[in-house]
């Protein structure tokens, strides 16, 4: 079934409902209600608590495994944007992006003031900004598109920034891919340096690090940095907070377990039109799979990249269809109107109470359960993905805003 909401429609009705985040965040804009989480969760190991936006977000990342646990409570940066700082990271939710395909949570950008704090203040010659010469400069030096660093990065997989001078190589490079760092993590600001012992990579939202074993891990440079960064870290009390585990959130059991609910790693779906599957990963653990089915022709399920976007836990989902079945129009408006005037030919479409709706394109097409067939595994919709009741019913806690969607043959 293709959603009933356009994304014009979507905006007009989040604008219409208020935030509801306990924030220090006087004049910055907070998010308002797009389906995340309600509860607010207190993570012990750093005696701070997370909710909402923010969780939603930190959960699809791959929580604490990823960019460590929260270090402070929410806040307004001084960049004007609704923030809360973890170990390795600061998020910040970009209300720009909210009705794009990219995310709308992003990572600010303290990868240079880092990289400055370590090195010392240096200038792009590779000079101290007080003069003389200094080995801890060569962090600084750039390379151009037509230098060794960029031919061996293009000859070995990896990718070469042209703006920053810098390449993505190697298993950091594997880490960048497979944890969307060109959005999060921004440009490369150094090649991998020797610091402390441990190979580490320097970007903009965040710092790379290689253990001796090869695994690429999050810096946590600002928990080190916290005081240097203007992050308030003082701890809060639990009170009557639930401790944080990840099936705190889910609203069933997983019905087709497959692996650790508790796997290190970013959440993301995959969905095979060819094969009328869906998987559900965390990090590289498959926890569950199911039949599926997505849009029939004319009306097909759009192939791409993608993320939960917005979620309701019902919504009525009407609209009309031309001659050919085409969906031309979305809405109970465009539904009811159906057959008069301009309409003449169009056949209205109305399912009640469709559950566990989970946008993630701006076709309004969303994954959601479906109660009026039984036919998964074959093509039956009008663009959306759906999906057997009870998977849908899990799907929805697992999977929060932000989970990544791939969508392909």
């Amino acid at each position: 079934m293709l959603a009933a909401l356009s994304t014009q429609q979507i905006a007009r009705a989040d604008e219409a409902k208020p935030a509801t985040y306990w924030d220090d965040t006087q004049g910055v804009e907070i998010p308002g209600e797009l389906g995340q989480s309600s509860i607010q969760v207190y993570v012990p190991q750093s005696k701070h608590t997370i909710r909402g936006y923010m969780l939603d977000y930190w959960r699809a990342q791959g929580a604490a495994s990823v960019y460590g646990n929260p270090v402070s409570e929410p806040y307004g940066a001084k960049s004007g944007y609704y923030s809360q700082a973890f170990e390795g990271a600061i998020f910040q939710f970009r209300p720009e992006y909210l009705w794009t395909e990219t995310p709308s949570m992003t990572l600010e950008p303290v990868g240079r003031e880092v990289l400055e704090s370590r090195t010392g203040q240096t200038r792009r010659d590779g000079k101290r900004q007080g003069g003389g010469g200094d080995r801890r400069a060569s962090a600084w030096r750039t390379y151009g598109a037509d230098s060794g660093v960029a031919q061996r990065a293009a000859a070995n997989g990896g990718s070469f920034d042209a703006d920053s001078g810098h390449s993505v190589t190697g298993n950091f490079n594997d880490w960048y891919a497979s944890h969307e760092g060109a959005w999060y993590l921004g440009a490369p600001l150094s090649q991998p340096l020797n610091e402390r012992g441990m190979v580490v990579q320097y970007f903009e939202g965040a710092v790379l690090m290689r253990s001796e074993q090869g695994r690429v891990l999050v810096a946590p440079v600002v928990r080190e940095q916290a005081k240097a960064l203007r992050v308030q870290t003082a701890p809060v009390a639990q009170n009557d907070l639930p401790e944080y585990s990840e099936t705190l959130l889910w609203t069933t059991d997983n019905p087709n377990p497959l692996g650790d609910p508790n796997a290190s790693g970013r959440k993301w779906i995959e969905i095979s039109i060819s094969q009328q599957t869906l998987w559900a990963y965390q990090g590289g653990t498959l926890i569950s799979s199911t039949l599926v089915s997505t849009g029939l022709d004319p009306n097909t399920t759009e192939e791409g990249l993608f993320h939960v976007r917005y979620k309701l836990p019902t919504q009525d989902m009407a609209g009309t269809t031309n001659a050919n079945g085409e969906v031309v129009a979305l809405g109970q408006e465009a539904a009811d109107s159906a057959g008069t005037g301009t309409e003449i030919g169009e056949t209205p479409y109305v399912v009640q109470d469709v559950p566990n709706v989970m946008y993630f394109n701006l076709d309004a097409e969303a994954l959601h359960g479906a109660y009026w067939h039984n036919n998964f595994g074959h093509k039956m919709s009008h663009g959306c993905v759906n999906l057997p009741l009870y998977f849908a019913t899990w799907l929805y806690g697992w999977a929060p805003r932000g989970t990544e969607v791939w969508v392909h043959q």
